[in-house]
């Protein structure tokens, strides 16, 4: 059952969730962990992600539609932009599908923080990659992660 929630205060700003989606790459290959619960990530402080920011993001937002169904805003773009930033970036394209994939099941895992379609509110989601194996020298990472989490979120211009 989806508790009350005063959706009319919230701000823009993150508040973390209790699931988000995690893919590694190592090893020339993605391997999906699928939802996680953890929301720290540990690094190197050498990471590639700190020492070049060899790393992309896209954003998005799941909102109720008035009959209560939840839906996003055309994602195949946002991958498709994702892809191209990756290609950009050095950085192993993902699988085909992986992205709509990881954004269903961190939409479908905190569905209960999707707000009420007449709040003005919305599940704002982050898909990033970042490169993590520790590197000194100028070259590109071996390792890297794909995460989404999502935060709701009030109006951006409250």
């Amino acid at each position: 059952m989806k508790e009350t929630k005063d959706w009319g205060s919230i701000p823009f700003g993150y508040t973390p969730l209790r699931s988000r989606y995690e893919a590694v790459y190592k090893d020339g290959r993605w391997i999906e962990n699928g939802l996680v619960g953890d929301a720290e990530i540990k690094l190197s402080e050498s990471a590639v992600v700190f020492q070049y920011a060899q790393t992309c993001f896209e954003g998005l937002k799941a909102y109720r539609t008035k009959d209560g169904h939840i839906v996003c805003f055309r994602p195949d773009l946002n991958a498709k932009r994702l892809h191209d930033s990756c290609v950009r970036m050095m950085i192993p394209p993902l699988p085909d599908g992986m992205f709509e994939q990881a954004i269903k099941e961190v939409v479908s895992a905190n569905r209960d923080w999707v707000p009420d379609h007449d709040s003005g509110g919305s599940l704002y989601l982050r898909p990033y990659v970042f490169g993590t194996n520790p590197v000194l020298g100028v070259k590109p990472a071996t390792e890297f992660q794909f995460r989404v989490f999502g935060t709701p979120v009030g109006s951006y211009f409250a």
